[in-house]
């Protein structure tokens, strides 16, 4: 009864995402605020039954339900929407959701052309610090994430500027100054969970394998992104770093996020290649 029950939960999800990607690219192409605020109250719909999901998949596996790859993606996902809500609720930056919303759909995709099926948690992943490491290094991907989107949008603003044809883009976009702001605020957040997650992971690998490193490819991998993010940082706030630079490092940094939270699994393995 209660896979039944979670398998019309997922169905649900993807259903919600799809509906709330289509209503906000047609606020995008219309620009009429009673369609945003309806593909905003859709997200949050759609956001709370992720948190049901995932609840399910706790209830029946009995752990938190981020060991797989169908799991990874959807807690991913789930990062990304309530990151997105709870900046949305401090930040408006025009037709954000947008861009969010169509990067949701796509994780949301993945997610449903992955094997669903509940795996036995490894012994080294039983641990009060599963919940606490995972959740947290998703955490920082969500943000990360925003800043990629809000990446993306800078890039298609300068673009337009550049062309010196203001035109579908320009009228629809912020600014360059908001989206730069945007990149540095959903920068900050990610890098903060970032540094957390590798500081939570190496003492959950002290408790499992009795040090703190391993030079495993996931743990390579995320070290190599934390100093891509952390040169951000750093050329941010000494050389003054901004604008399409900044949008450039941010759109590398995420494909780093990206291979380190797939990619490695797959090309380089490890111990922690169980998600699969």
């Amino acid at each position: 009864m209660l896979s039944e029950v979670n398998r019309l939960l997922f169905d649900a999800v993807l259903f919600s995402s799809v509906v709330a990607c289509v209503v906000y690219l047609l606020f995008f192409f219309s620009q009429k605020e009673e369609i945003r605020k309806i593909a905003r109250m859709i997200l949050v719909m759609s956001g709370l039954l992720q948190t049901l999901y995932i609840f399910s998949r706790y209830m029946i596996a009995g752990h938190t339900p981020i060991t797989s790859q169908h799991e990874a993606v959807v807690f991913f996902a789930w990062s990304v929407t309530w990151a997105y809500l709870s900046f949305h609720w401090r930040y408006s930056v025009k037709n954000f959701g947008t861009f969010v919303s169509v990067f949701l759909l796509v994780m949301m995709c993945i997610a449903a052309s992955v094997s669903r099926d509940f795996h036995p948690l490894p012994p080294a992943l039983q641990s009060i610090w599963l919940p606490i490491h995972a959740g947290v290094a998703v955490l920082a991907y969500g943000f990360l994430a925003l800043a990629f989107c809000g990446a993306l949008m800078y890039l298609l603003q300068e673009w337009e500027l550049k062309s010196k044809r203001l035109g579908f883009f320009f009228s629809r976009l912020p600014s360059l100054g908001a989206l730069d702001q945007l990149n540095n605020h959903c920068l900050a957040a990610g890098f903060a969970f970032l540094t957390l997650g590798i500081i939570t992971g190496s003492i959950w690998a002290r408790q499992a394998w009795g040090t703190y490193w391993h030079w495993d490819p996931k743990e390579t991998w995320s070290l190599i992104t934390w100093f891509l993010y952390a040169a951000q940082i750093h050329q941010r706030f000494t050389l003054g770093w901004r604008g399409k630079r900044a949008a450039l490092m941010s759109i590398v940094g995420f494909c780093s996020v990206l291979f380190t939270m797939w990619g490695v699994t797959y090309v380089l393995g490890g111990i922690h290649s169980y998600a699969q």
